[in-house]
């Protein structure tokens, strides 16, 4: 039987710039030889990736938004992340459950119970080995985002819906050291990507 993958979510507002990092992290498990499963959420999947068209850009019931974006991830967790990590793949997913306590939680304001409800329900034996929350200033990421075309939905949202999302995330990341590393976003790529050298390779 092989040994157990590892599950390493990356997570941050939009804007953060988590995306930059997320290859270089790969690159960095393909060098110890492993085989590396990369995928993001909502989507991962054929269905997930439908659902999230849908999820960015029409409007929906907050409740609705959840539900969706849960449907999704029990979709990626049966056809990629459990299938990956039983076969001893190391997981990398851009975003995770982190994101819908964030984002629905903080951001929408829906109950942090009826999140862990489902979280529980989704998932009640999984949650990720490495959580690496890219972390910076909502003026810097609303910069960022500035410069970016079509934005979606979400990233058209104010400034007083990111200050709440950020601020559970760090609240979740306070909850959770034993799984979470905190990257201060602001510092050169150069210096990021030496901390997560340093972070991965720690990871047994």
């Amino acid at each position: 039987m092989s040994k157990r993958g590892k599950f390493i979510t990356f997570e941050g507002i939009d804007g953060a710039g988590k995306s930059t990092h997320i290859q270089f992290v790969g690159e960095l498990v393909k060098a110890r030889g492993l085989e590396l499963v990369s995928s993001r959420e909502p989507g991962g999947t054929p269905l997930g990736e439908k659902l999230r068209e849908l999820w960015l850009h029409e409007a929906m019931h907050v409740e609705t938004e959840t539900l969706l974006v849960f449907a999704s991830r029990r979709e990626h967790l049966a056809q990629v992340i459990e299938p990956g990590l039983a076969r001893g793949a190391w997981v990398i997913s851009d975003r995770f459950t982190d994101a819908s306590f964030a984002y629905q939680g903080g951001g929408r304001g829906l109950s942090r119970e009826k999140l862990e409800v489902l979280a529980h329900w989704v998932h009640p034996n999984l949650e990720p080995d490495l959580t690496i929350l890219f972390d910076l200033p909502l003026e810097v990421a609303r910069a960022r985002l500035d410069a970016t075309r079509d934005l979606d939905r979400f990233e058209r949202e104010q400034a007083d819906f990111f200050m709440a999302t950020r601020a559970e995330y760090l609240r979740r990341a306070a909850e959770a050291p034993h799984r979470f590393r905190v990257i201060d976003s602001t510092r050169s790529i150069a210096d990021i990507q030496a901390e997560l050298a340093h972070i991965i390779g720690a990871l047994a």
